[in-house]
């Protein structure tokens, strides 16, 4: 990461959000001299930055205010062209290390950052801005955030830019040049705290969170029909899943960065099974966590059990009752097996194999592609 000047103010005066909203459009957000570019960031509601793309000519001198009007904390990274997503991701996987890093991930896709920023504090960024034209991201990469609050920092001689509704390089809800002032966002002051999330988002989606029940490395992933789980990316395995609900992110949103989610609904499946893959006739000696990858917005894992690839994609079932685990090990050297228990208080159904005592044996063919769906069962 290139070396830039971070300069602090505390104390900054608390602004409303109506009134921040109308400085940031009745006053210039954005000026000039023959030396420096300066831009005045905020924070509005529904984790959006009050200014969503600017434009600097390749080399000039910038200044970036970031002003902190929010009740909780942010930080700001530049990132390279088409990293943003990786970026969020490598910050997403620091876990334990990430409150020590400001949650800003050791890579050379982050051009420049402001550190975390508390509520009522600024910061302020100089840099030079890169040479070579193109759409360089900016992200907060704070735990939650960063899948919906970044913005674009166009780098052009001519200043030009993409017509709003068709920028492809800002959130959508930006897109049409409004900022969603109501939007839910717990944890703000003279708020009710009713809504679960900072706006409303659409299923699936998911947070890295610090979750009771589950390593720091605990993915938390909304389904539709008010479906959730949670997948423990320390341990591979899936931890539990519940109904209901989502997750009360209240004193993680106000900045305590080490704070626990907390379950809203019903628990209707815990794992009871350290881990459930076995190859063959031995159990597993080195599980491996490879990462994940998007697939029509679901979260398909990749990881290794002791040298073979595993992927496993978790969806709802058509009605809601449960969820479906859909495995693939393309590459099953020999049979498989996949250990439940009793006491999970879920009925499970195999697409493949045969169940003998709570074990299901699959042939290396049948592995390669099968689906597990688990259902509540009326007595726990």
């Amino acid at each position: 990461m290139r070396q830039i000047q971070v300069v602090m103010r505390t104390s900054v005066k608390r602004l409303g959000v109506a009134a921040w909203f109308t400085l940031a459009i009745g006053t210039s957000v954005f000026s000039q001299t023959d030396s420096t570019t300066t831009i005045k960031m905020g924070v509005l509601p529904g984790l959006q930055f009050s200014v969503v793309r600017f434009t600097v000519k390749p080399g000039d001198q910038v200044k970036l205010l970031l002003d902190n009007t929010d009740d909780m904390s942010h930080n700001l990274l530049i990132v390279k062209p088409g990293t943003r997503e990786k970026v969020v991701a490598l910050a997403n996987n620091l876990g334990e290390a990430g409150p020590a890093a400001g949650y800003i991930p050791e890579t050379r896709d982050v051009l420049w950052a402001i550190p975390v920023t508390a509520p009522e504090e600024s910061r302020t960024l100089v840099f030079k801005a890169p040479n070579e034209e193109g759409v360089y991201p900016y992200v907060c990469t704070y735990p939650g955030h960063g899948t919906m609050m970044f913005g674009a920092m166009y780098v052009s001689v001519s200043g030009e830019m993409p017509q709003l509704a068709e920028d492809l390089n800002i959130p959508e809800s930006r897109r049409d040049g409004k900022t969603d002032e109501s939007a839910g966002h717990l944890g703000h002051a003279n708020e009710k705290p009713v809504m679960l999330h900072p706006y409303t988002p659409v299923p699936p989606y998911h947070y890295r969170v610090f979750i009771a029940g589950a390593s720091p490395a605990a993915i938390a992933v909304a389904l539709p029909h008010n479906v959730s789980y949670c997948w423990d990316a320390g341990t591979s395995t899936l931890r539990f899943a519940w109904m209901g609900g989502f997750l009360d992110n209240a004193d993680l949103w106000k900045g305590k960065g080490d704070a626990e989610s907390k379950i809203v609904g019903e628990v209707f499946f815990r794992s009871k099974i350290d881990f459930p893959i076995q190859i063959g006739n031995k159990a597993p000696v080195r599980i491996a966590y490879k990462g994940y990858r998007m697939k029509d917005r679901y979260l398909e894992f990749h990881y290794q059990v002791d040298g073979t690839d595993v992927y496993e994609l978790i969806r709802e079932t058509t009605d809601g009752k449960g969820i479906e685990r859909n495995f693939r090990i393309p590459d099953a050297p020999t049979r498989v097996t996949f250990r439940s228990s009793p006491y999970e208080g879920v009925m499970y159904i195999a697409s493949k194999g045969v169940w003998k005592h709570h074990v299901l044996q699959l042939t290396a063919n049948e592995a390669r592609a099968f689906t597990l769906t688990l259902t509540k069962t009326e007595k726990q």
